[in-house]
């Protein structure tokens, strides 16, 4: 059961984003035709932006309950149904308008009536040539904005869609370009329907631009947040006057923030479950291909699932460690094994100790526990298949570096004697390590020590460009170096953002979990007011109860956890049946209580792409801080889309699809 339904089935009045977002598109959106409409049935029309909006955050089997019998696509040739009426959900553009007016104008329209809602705010020209046609106006049941254009992607989670932004807002060539100030208009509207579906006012705070020093010209790369900032305050503004109940006052928190925040995020090995599976099984969004048996049994068939909070297993197992979800699986299975007669004796007839490939093998001979078991064997399927690449691509020792370098007990040193040894760690590898070095000693590289660096370890000119495109990210660039046209420069004043200290209180029984990102820091720091004064501002100047929580919100503590040593032969140890805050009954048993306490609810939005490292903190701060914490981002990346974008600033007219590692 997923938290959304749970929360439901227990009757409170929590609902998570995605929930509210669903709602709104189903009851407020397709359930109000109903009342005026003689049909019975209905045509939903879509253009292919809000065509993703609803597929993100609906069913096909949610959209059809609510009497839709047909979807389309706005822009394909469609049959007449002169006697169905029609719903129109589409983005506020001149050719979307061209297509409506062509489907509804003239003698023989397309559909009977037609109920029109806008994802975001309409232009008072494109409603003008709606109203100049006088064959169409009799047919439009309904016009409304319904201010909302954004990807539902997680029950605290949502996107932009601007895969492009780093190219755009952050690249040398965004300066005068016509594509960073539309990306930017566009991001904010974008963000503003977020409001406008919450009914959430916030106070806008943003991290403000940063030069090295006083002769330094302000660039427009590193005013990225602040003239977003602007642009969600512009729109949130006119919600005000123009959004029924949309409140007056300042209900909620939005940060603004950038990737230079935390360059490191977006390119270390994460060790949780769902960060491994979309890092390393090259997985299409939340798409996992697998070969299953066929029904005969005499051969297999590639069958294609989605990793998502429907799944029961994946909901408890996403933010576990690797080492942890593998424990659990095979726990899982065992007490499958244990509770089922049949399987029983056929461990008995084996006479020996099984291993989880061998409980799945038998699992999957009893039919009549398919449906149940479907799911798990699906997961020990993806869990041994990320273990054994952890295996072969030696990313305990790669990981263990990574670590050590941002926690400040490794160096030059200890990286130089690994690129030298470790002949067997891949490319990308090296990569990322040199990229993680390069954000923490941006000096290193302004000799030919980086060169020499990158050709010790092998990099390509394309791995090479990945890495000087970190300095985009990073403000002003006042010092080239000549050696080999490499040139890196890190602003001076983010350093310090990327030397992370050991979180006290926080200790974890599995190895490689000390990483962090930055961003957990700065919401736990705008929770209680303390984000720093020079380095971010406030649109609007907050209320006296602006960090207010109710009385009895104060922040629950974690349960004790019963530490046992790490065990050997590499394996991360931790207490099993631990209550971690992640599986979904620690989740689901704190629901019907806690949803009803929850403070004031805070809105980070990054640019430049977020990392399920970040989603995860979000996710775990909501229970520790009781604020429901939403976290937005142009996209949403995974370390080799990163490094492929960064490639990408300095290449012209090229796609995503033309530069993969």
């Amino acid at each position: 059961m997923s938290l959304d339904s749970e929360a439901s089935s227990q009757g409170g009045d929590y609902r998570s984003f995605r929930q509210i977002t669903r709602d709104r598109l189903l009851f407020e959106m397709l359930r109000s035709t109903r009342k005026n409409s003689k049909s019975t049935w209905k045509v939903l029309i879509m253009d292919k932006f809000t065509v993703k909006i609803m597929s993100y955050a609906c069913k096909m089997a949610d959209i059809t309950e609510e009497g839709v019998s047909l979807v389309e696509d706005l822009y394909k040739r469609r049959q007449p149904l002169p006697s169905l009426d029609a719903i129109y959900f589409i983005q506020p553009t001149k050719e979307n308008i061209v297509m409506f007016l062509s489907d509804m104008s003239g003698r023989s329209p397309l559909y009977k009536k037609a109920y029109v809602f806008f994802s975001s705010p309409v232009h008072k020209e494109l409603v003008a040539q709606i109203k100049k046609d006088s064959s169409v106006l009799p047919r439009i049941a309904a016009l409304s904005e319904m201010n909302l254009e954004y990807f539902a992607i997680d029950s605290q989670g949502f996107i932009t869609d601007h895969e492009r932004a780093l190219e755009e807002l952050f690249s040398e060539n965004a300066e005068g370009s016509h594509k960073y100030n539309a990306c930017l208009n566009t991001m904010a509207t974008r963000i503003s329907t977020v409001f406008a579906s919450m009914r959430e006012f916030p106070r806008v705070h943003y991290r403000i631009a940063k030069t090295i020093d006083a002769s330094t010209m302000t660039t427009l790369r590193d005013l990225v947040p602040t003239k977003l900032a602007a642009s969600v305050w512009n729109c949130l503004a006119k919600y005000k006057t123009t959004i029924p109940e949309f409140p007056q006052t300042e209900t909620c928190e939005l940060l603004i923030v950038d990737r230079s925040i935390d360059q490191i995020a977006p390119i270390i090995h994460e060790w949780t479950y769902d960060a491994m599976c979309h890092d390393l099984l090259c997985m299409d969004g939340n798409k996992y291909v697998h070969e299953v048996p066929t029904k005969n049994g005499s051969a297999t068939e590639k069958k294609e699932v989605l990793l998502e909070d429907h799944d029961p297993v994946w909901l408890e197992l996403r933010h576990a460690h690797i080492a942890d979800a593998s424990e659990r699986l095979h726990d899982k299975m065992t007490n499958f094994i244990s509770k089922n007669k049949a399987a029983q004796l056929h461990q008995a007839r084996t006479d020996g100790e099984l291993s989880t490939r061998d409980l799945q093998k038998m699992v999957q001979a009893l039919p009549q526990y398919s449906d149940q078991i479907d799911k798990l064997s699906l997961h020990v399927e993806i869990a041994g298949k990320l273990n054994n690449i952890i295996r072969e691509q030696c990313l305990r020792d790669v990981g263990q570096l990574e670590q050590d370098l941002v926690f400040g007990d490794a160096g030059t040193k200890e990286l130089i004697n690994f690129l030298r040894t470790q002949l067997v760690v891949s490319r990308e590898n090296k990569l990322r390590l040199l990229m993680i070095y390069a954000a923490l000693n941006p000096e290193k590289f302004e000799s030919d020590k980086g060169a020499k660096l990158m050709q010790l370890a092998g990099l390509s000119a394309d791995d090479m460009i990945a890495v000087n495109n970190m300095r985009c990210l990073c403000g002003p660039d006042t010092k080239k170096s000549s050696v080999g046209g490499f040139t890196l420069k890190f602003d001076v004043h983010k350093k310090k953002h990327t030397n992370r200290k050991e979180r006290t209180g926080e200790e974890s029984t599995w190895a490689l979990s000390r990483f962090y990102p930055i961003l957990e820091q700065l919401i736990e720091n705008l929770s209680k007011g303390e984000l720093p004064k020079d380095e971010y501002n406030c649109m609007n100047d907050p209320s006296p109860t602006v960090h207010g929580l109710p009385t009895s919100s104060s922040a629950r503590t974690s349960p004790a956890h019963s530490m046992r040593s790490r065990r050997t032969g590499g394996t991360w140890a931790r207490p099993r049946g631990s209550d971690d805050g992640y599986s979904s009954d620690s989740v689901l048993k704190h629901a019907s209580s806690d949803f009803r306490k929850l403070g004031q609810r805070i809105f980070v939005f990054v640019i430049g792409g977020a990392t399920r490292s970040e989603l995860r903190a979000a996710h775990k701060l909501s229970s520790k801080l009781k604020r429901d914490i939403i976290l937005g981002s142009s996209s949403l990346d995974d370390p080799p889309q990163f490094i492929t974008k960064l490639k990408l600033m300095s290449v012209e007219e090229l796609t995503l699809d033309d530069l993969q590692l």
